[in-house]
């Protein structure tokens, strides 16, 4: 049985850095339902639930001590004169996937498309019903699943040098991909973890980001894995990221952000997604020799009766701009091989088990 009762999604050791005189006590918080900035809340009562991930000793611990890596690693990336190395890339990548994937607002996502397929597919069976502790289990296990499948990526410390803090929040390892976003052949289209022109950002401290790119799509330009930000526009770029992804609660090392963050989030507000998913429902339309066609309908009793597909899609949000450090690499590229999987990245595509062979196609 777990013995921390308390569990925390956006750890302490994480939120530390954004805590009042960083004494890991009280923190400022900017709700954005009510558009107001509450200072020196209790950083305890944050993020986290009763039994969150359940009453599994070894996952507890599992947790504590991915925490305690992430801790140490940060404390060695604060030292003056700090290099990026491998191993530090490592522990970084796998922070921001434990960290993607373990928040109340991903559980949530995850509870909310399943009860939804369940009213699309009429089923009002509790059996079928996935709670939040469900949905974190099944998180926690694909984190197992799914651990190197970020480690192709590129990554990069961001220092920022302008007078704006890095604001973080209560889910933010965030998930973004500008190529996918803009580019015309993936309109319509979702992305994931292995997807060409993935983007994944954290922020670790008010003037410290992580961030990791896909480096056949993207270039950051930087001097032992450090860059530089001297444009308050790139930290705007970076904070709207954690505005438009965060659940209810954005936290703010400098309480005099709160007219900037006000003043974001009338530009950014429509630009955030809820739901984050769309099901369609799709029938039986044609039946020839070499093909089948169907067609997206409402569902309905009648058309329930017959063949059917359920497709469901994970929307991402647009933000109004992208840091000007996040350049285009020329040539870049990304692969494909026609089908529903969409454009992957060229680790994936050498080691994906499909009839079908991936081709290497230019990214502009």
């Amino acid at each position: 049985m777990a013995t921390n009762k308390n569990q925390h999604f956006v750890p302490r050791c994480y939120l530390r850095a954004f805590t009042k005189n960083e004494a890991n006590a009280t923190i400022n918080l900017f709700n954005l339902d009510r558009k107001k900035l509450i200072q020196d809340v209790p950083v305890k009562h944050q993020c986290s639930g009763s039994y969150f991930y359940g009453q599994d000793d070894k996952l507890e611990e599992a947790i504590q001590a991915s925490e305690a890596g992430y801790a140490r690693m940060l404390r060695e990336i604060r030292t003056p004169g700090f290099k990026l190395y491998d191993g530090a890339k490592g522990v970084l990548r796998h922070t921001w996937l434990l960290q993607h994937l373990r928040t109340e607002a991903a559980s949530m996502r995850a509870v909310q498309m399943a009860a939804d397929t369940n009213v699309v597919l009429g089923v009002d069976d509790p059996t079928f019903r996935l709670g939040i502790r469900d949905a974190v289990q099944v998180a926690m296990h694909a984190v197992a699943d799914q651990f190197h499948v970020i480690d192709d990526l590129k990554v990069c410390l961001l220092r920022n040098r302008t007078v704006i803090p890095f604001t973080t929040s209560d889910d933010p390892a965030v998930a973004t991909n500008r190529w996918h976003l803009e580019d015309r052949r993936a309109l319509g289209a979702s992305f994931g973890l292995r997807s060409s022109g993935l983007v994944a950002i954290l922020p670790l401290t008010p003037d410290i980001a992580f961030i990791a790119y896909d480096g056949d799509v993207y270039n950051v330009q930087h001097t032992n894995g450090w860059t530089d930000i001297r444009s308050t526009g790139d930290v705007r770029a970076l904070n709207e990221h954690q505005l438009l992804n965060c659940f209810a609660n954005l936290f703010v090392h400098d309480p005099e952000q709160e007219d900037e963050i006000k003043a974001q989030l009338a530009d950014s507000a429509r630009r955030r997604l809820f739901p984050r998913h769309r099901i369609n429902y799709a029938v039986l339309d044609f039946e020839g020799d070499t093909h089948v066609r169907y067609r997206v309908v409402e569902p309905s009793e009648a058309t329930r009766k017959g063949d059917a597909i359920l497709h469901t899609q994970t929307l991402h949000s647009r933000p109004t701009r992208w840091p000007s450090f996040l350049r285009w690499r020329m040539p870049g590229s990304v692969f494909s091989n026609g089908t529903g999987v969409g454009y992957i990245r060229a680790e994936h595509a050498s080691t994906s088990h499909t009839s079908t062979p991936f081709r290497k196609l230019q990214a502009r």
